[in-house]
């Protein structure tokens, strides 16, 4: 009798042990975050945000913008945790992120198809346009405006068309024909211009212009860079004439952050930026996440 209360006893006492531990597990399991990797610098991690915000994955401060950040989440039903990382690096983190959220520029170097692979893709807003850039006081040089003739003609147009089958928006109007019919192109022969570029689409894009002036006998210098402030730094510095591989709102902070005095002359085409499974490879881990 003795022996089999003390046997009652114990598994008593192991139910009890177990109890908490069970309780644990649940609690662990409640509260696991779906982590979403979003670039680091301000103007793409507002734009990330914004993305996140269209799709009802989270819920911004009244006017929170182009300049919000993770601060300015006033909602996040689906418990998603935030790791802000190097625009050019998010590729690579997919394996050990949830999601991501992803310039289309870097999604196309990674071997990403936006319009195939991107889960969630953001419209084609004019305020993120990809700008041709040059240090102030340049923007009229004829050699700069022979370049903007380049990448505002229609083969330009076309090419992106065809290349990217919508993953890369042309955003001139009325493409002409390559050439820009008040310059002295023969004044410019001989000529060398030098541009730093993102490897795609940016340098891609340039190659057709590279074409374009060749004809004229002008030369383009094409410079690729992978980081988004280098492009920036030397064509301050005057070591490059000008650049090509980011938009209007990206310039603008950078301006201000670091005191450097560069002007767009031409705004290119819209990259949309894509939401990208990474351990999930579709959106219902969002709809079925915290509430």
């Amino acid at each position: 009798m003795k022996k089999t209360l003390k046997a009652v006893l114990a598994a008593l006492l192991v139910v009890c042990l177990l109890l908490p531990l069970a309780a644990c597990g649940n609690n662990a399991t409640t509260e696991t975050k779906l982590k979403i990797a979003i670039p680091n610098d301000t103007t793409n991690e507002a734009r990330a945000l914004l993305l996140l915000q269209d799709q009802g994955y989270i819920k911004l401060k009244d006017g929170a913008g182009i300049t919000a950040t993770i601060l300015d989440i006033v909602e996040n039903p689906k418990n998603i945790e935030f790791s802000e990382v190097e625009a050019a690096q998010l590729p690579n983190l997919l394996p050990d992120v949830d999601y991501a959220v992803i310039n289309s520029n870097y999604a196309i170097s990674a071997g990403l198809n936006p319009t195939k692979d991107a889960l969630a893709l953001e419209g084609s807003s004019s305020a993120y346009a990809n700008i041709l850039a040059v240090k102030e006081g340049n923007e009229n040089e004829p050699l700069v405006k022979a370049l903007i003739a380049a990448l505002s003609s229609k083969q330009v147009a076309d090419y992106i068309t065809e290349k990217y089958d919508g993953s890369v928006v042309s955003v001139v109007e009325n493409p002409g024909d390559g050439y820009d019919a008040d310059l002295d192109y023969a004044a410019l022969a001989g000529q060398t211009i030098s541009v730093a570029a993102s490897p795609a689409p940016h340098a891609e894009i340039l190659a057709v212009a590279k074409e374009i002036l060749a004809a004229k006998d002008i030369t383009l210098d094409i410079q690729v860079f992978n980081d988004y402030v280098v492009p920036n730094t030397v064509v301050d510095d005057g070591t490059v004439d000008a650049n090509y591989f980011q938009h209007l709102p990206y310039l603008e902070d950078f301006n201000a952050q670091n005191g450097t005095h560069i002007a767009s002359v031409a705004a290119i085409h819209v990259e949309p930026m894509g939401l990208y499974g990474g351990k999930q490879t579709t959106l219902d881990a969002l709809s079925t996440s915290a509430q």
